[in-house]
């Protein structure tokens, strides 16, 4: 497989500037100089500066948990493209099942923040995936496509290569369940095929796809040696630097 696998942290609403620092610095100790696997770590946006200056000597990127659209203005409690570029971030999740869910963001508004991280030089981590109740009626694929091509409209196809997509089924974050690896590869190839209807086989083919249904230590190898399976964006085990670590090797030994 040409494409390289990228383990990504998202770290949520959890620790403070300190923390995050003790916590790269662990990982650092384990991982932070292997180039085989693309790593990055998504902090709160209070630790990025302190996170930034952390990552120093590693191999490791930042990346933040989510970015507004517009360049500045009167747009209280949002973060503009130039505050996240400041502290040398890499990435930028977008549309995670959380902002859907708790703060309503719909598919129109997340492709405005892919437009606008793109545009600024950043790769956006769009986030797709099914609720439970959408996953048992069988509309998994009808969630997950229209949530693709929605989120990238109006894209270019040289802009669709710095993308990266992250699945992530809703039903299986934070509650122990897991899709099978058989589950995921199926909507992971769903995925490569709308990329590739979209932009071209070529295209496609160069666009990581992220796992982010719960990838932990314990079943990190199968998942990985699911042919379009690029890596996870990791939850609760990327607060922990053995786990995250662990994920990391996993990867590195995938074939």
């Amino acid at each position: 497989m040409s494409r390289k696998y990228f383990i990504a942290g998202n770290w949520k609403m959890n620790k403070t500037a300190a923390e995050a620092v003790a916590l790269i610095e662990s990982i650092k100790e384990q991982i932070g100089s292997q180039e085989k696997v693309e790593v990055a770590v998504c902090p709160t946006f209070t630790s990025l500066d302190a996170a930034s200056k952390a990552l120093k000597g590693s191999t490791m990127k930042l990346g933040a948990q989510n970015m507004y659209f517009e360049k500045s203005g009167a747009f209280t409690g949002e973060i503009s493209a130039d505050m996240l570029k400041q502290f040398d971030c890499s990435y930028v999740i977008l549309g995670h099942s959380e902002r859907r869910e708790y703060f309503k963001e719909c598919n129109c508004l997340i492709n405005k923040k892919v437009k606008a991280v793109l545009e600024n030089g950043m790769k956006p981590i769009l986030c797709v995936g099914e609720k439970l109740e959408e996953r048992e009626s069988g509309k998994t694929l009808d969630v997950v496509s229209e949530q693709t091509i929605k989120g990238l409209e109006g894209i270019s196809g040289a802009d669709a290569e710095k993308i990266v997509i992250a699945y992530e089924p809703v039903w299986a974050i934070g509650t122990g369940k897991t899709a099978t690896p058989a589950m995921a590869q199926e909507v992971h190839a769903a995925i490569r095929k709308i990329l590739a209807d979209a932009f071209g086989s070529e295209t496609a083919e160069k666009i990581q796809i992220l796992y982010g249904g719960s990838m932990k230590p314990e079943n990190a190898d199968a998942l990985l040696a699911e042919k379009d399976i690029d890596g996870g964006l990791i939850g609760g085990a990327a607060l922990k630097a053995d786990s995250f670590a662990a994920l990391v090797k996993s990867a590195e030994s995938a074939k």
